[in-house]
């Protein structure tokens, strides 16, 4: 991994794969909204507000997702000083966070019509919410200290103790007695893909889409990181000389 650690290096890859991530995002997007919004049917249960699922439920996917690589980079970071981890653990906290809040605001959006609330404090909500502070947490500490290594370090740390809570989410309405349904696409548990394809196909294509708009804003934030970072030496260069 101490190859990619080379921000030249790491440049070249980025700027081969962001026309490919972007094409991806473009066209699942498209196809994934059309899908959702025209072509699949309504629930004869939720009718029409089953709709909100194609967004709620990806970006829920995306926010464990997100936090897990964040982690992942922070653990890089901490062990091995890899720069480019670092990069990448701040890029996807703010991104992660987006897609923690939508999932937060669409399940409010959709827990009115099917509980009759726009929030209760049962388990999976409230470690969704737990979620959310630890990304702006995250990005908070990171930001704390005039010394940016002091500040990634404090930062990688919460990231590591913080990722507890993504298997917390995970399990919580197997664990707990909550109103929030079970997973209803898991095929490695008992109840497997319970979702018929005409919805399933329009729900992996966004989940398809987020992914790619992850990985599309990801590698933009870090080539704007990068950049930032030889300005800063430059201008550093130039005072000292």
């Amino acid at each position: 991994m101490h190859r990619y650690a080379n921000p030249t290096r790491f440049l070249r890859i980025a700027n081969a794969i962001l026309p490919w991530s972007t094409a991806v995002m473009v066209a699942a997007f498209g196809v994934g909204l059309a899908y959702a919004l025209v072509f699949s049917p309504p629930d004869y249960q939720q009718s029409e507000t089953v709709r909100i699922m194609y967004v709620h439920v990806p970006s829920a996917w995306m926010g464990l997702f997100v936090y897990t690589a964040m982690a992942v980079a922070s653990a890089m970071f901490l062990i091995w000083r890899h720069p480019v981890a670092d990069l990448a653990a701040r890029c996807s906290a703010p991104v992660g966070a987006a897609f923690t809040f939508i999932c937060l605001v669409t399940g409010a959006l959709w827990g009115k019509p099917m509980w009759g609330t726009w929030w209760v404090w049962d388990a999976r909500l409230t470690s969704m919410l737990i979620l959310l502070f630890l990304y702006l947490g995250y990005m908070a500490l990171a930001n704390a200290f005039d010394d940016r290594q002091r500040g990634a370090k404090a930062a990688a740390v919460l990231a590591l103790v913080g990722w507890v809570n993504i298997p917390i989410i995970k399990f919580s309405v197997d664990w707990w007695n909550t109103l929030h349904q079970p997973a209803s696409v898991n095929p490695m548990g008992e109840s497997g893909i319970a979702i018929d394809t005409a919805m399933l196909i329009p729900l992996f294509t966004m989940a398809l889409a987020f992914k790619a708009y992850y990985v599309t804003t990801l590698l933009l934030g870090m080539r704007r990181e990068i950049a930032a970072a030889k300005v800063r030496a430059l201008r550093m260069a130039a005072a000292q000389g």
